[in-house]
């Protein structure tokens, strides 16, 4: 894993973009498996595989954390050129990654119930949908212990692997499903099995990119995985990570109630306009990524100057990128807004609504590559306050602005909430680079 020293522009962009390329695969795979089982000719199965791949899909989020930590704390162990904490990490990561699985499908009996009674679906989806769930919990493990590999690559330039792995993943689940559904006939339990099959070979996958790794001695050195000053490191940064998380889906998930408060033509609208922040944020990911690990590699080898070029040549080439975006969504949006729905009057909402649209890029472009920043960094505590604040200024900007705006008065809400983000976090940038000398 020997890398160049210097913050270059092609350093930033090998990182970046095949992340970028990975993240476009992602929605192309809920589109086959939806396609699918839409050739089945019934609207249950449609329902029952979304719904179950987004009760999954949350659970599975939960430790989301595993990527961003392993990322962070990886960088910096390889900037500190500390190959044996960097492989005592990849183990660190591959242990939490497989008990925690091995936990969800433990528990499946009393999560999915709780589940469906945060968000109740008519007895046929409900009964597919855990035909569906009760097979593909059973890759939880393989699927949460891609999270730690994921990061581990991340943090060791080796994004490539990464967009490999995830063709590979996706590529192969839409093949089997379309084996599985149309060929043989198995509806609903076909899509699981193929996902179950993607994730346990995307398992095998990527253990196969860590095998330069697995070829040193450190990743099994039962003293230094279990180092307890380091598992507690390791365990207040996911800490902190999680919370700050559960501060941001606290805000989307109120985003839509109070969406739906204004009528189902409003909360039409926003779902159909939330897809292009969504785009943008993949699109985004990779020069997060990038800042992660150059940052954090920076942070590692004590080299203030070093990680003050990955910040900026990171977040230059992200503005460009956002600007792009903001114009692409000026010229072009009403036409994809049309694409998206045909009822008229969500048409109209959405176009009405479209300008924040314009604007978010632009306005979240620093609260997106600041956390990108700060995980590298791994100062995860002030990710974490400045979200807890910035979520309460969110929630106090929608009191005060919705009662006379209405549904763009919550729109205004969420562009302060990204203000808020870049403006708190961005005062805490100066004692980050201090903490790099």
């Amino acid at each position: 894993m020997n890398r160049p020293r210097e913050i270059t522009h092609k350093r930033v962009l090998g990182i970046a973009l095949p992340i970028v390329l990975s993240n476009a695969t992602v929605p192309l795979l809920g589109l086959v498996d939806t396609a699918v089982v839409g050739q089945l000719g019934d609207p249950v199965p449609i329902g029952a595989v979304a719904i179950g791949a987004i009760i999954l899909s949350a659970i599975y989020w939960l430790f989301g954390f595993l990527r961003m930590g392993t990322t962070g704390l990886t960088s910096q162990a390889l900037g500190a050129e500390d190959q044996g904490e960097a492989d005592a990490l990849l183990s660190r990561a591959l242990i939490i990654g497989v008990t925690g699985g091995v936990l969800m499908v433990a528990l499946q009996w009393g999560l999915f119930p709780l589940a469906f009674a945060v968000s109740p679906a008519s007895p046929e989806v409900e009964a597919m949908a855990r035909t569906y769930m009760s097979i593909r919990i059973w890759s939880a493990p393989a699927a949460i212990a891609l999270f730690g590999i994921t990061g581990w690559l991340i943090a060791a330039e080796r994004t490539r692997a990464v967009l490999v792995l995830q063709i590979w993943m996706n590529g192969l689940n839409m093949v089997l499903d379309v084996v599985f559904v149309l060929g043989l006939g198995w509806g609903v339990a076909g899509v699981a099995v193929a996902s179950f099959f993607a994730e346990w070979s995307g398992l095998a996958l990527g253990l196969w990119f860590c095998r330069d790794a697995f070829a040193r001695p450190f990743w099994r050195e039962r003293a230094r995985i279990l180092n307890k000053a380091r598992l507690w490191h390791m365990a207040s940064v996911n800490r902190d990570i999680l919370l700050r998380s559960l501060f941001i889906e606290a805000m989307f998930v109120s985003f839509m109630f109070f969406g739906a408060r204004a009528g189902d033509v409003p909360l039409a609208a926003n779902q159909v306009l939330l897809q292009f922040l969504h785009v943008t944020a993949y699109a985004l990911d990779g020069f997060a990524f990038a800042a992660e690990t150059l940052v954090g590699n920076a942070m590692g080898a004590r080299n203030r100057a070093r990680l003050r070029r990955a910040a900026i040549f990171s977040t230059v080439w992200s503005a460009g990128v956002v600007v792009l975006f903001s114009l692409g969504i000026a010229l072009a949006g009403g036409a994809v807004i049309d694409l998206m729905t045909t009822s008229e009057e969500v048409r109209e909402a959405a176009r009405a609504y479209l300008p924040w649209m314009v604007l978010a890029p632009l306005l979240g472009l620093g609260a997106w590559m600041l956390d990108g920043i700060f995980i590298g960094a791994t100062r995860t505590a002030d990710m974490r306050n400045m979200m807890a604040l910035s979520c309460i200024i969110y929630f106090i900007a929608v009191w005060a602005l919705t009662p006379s705006l209405g549904n763009h008065g919550l729109w205004a809400a969420l562009m302060i909430s990204f203000i808020a983000r870049t403006v708190t976090l961005g005062a805490r940038y100066p004692a980050l680079e201090r903490a790099a000398d």
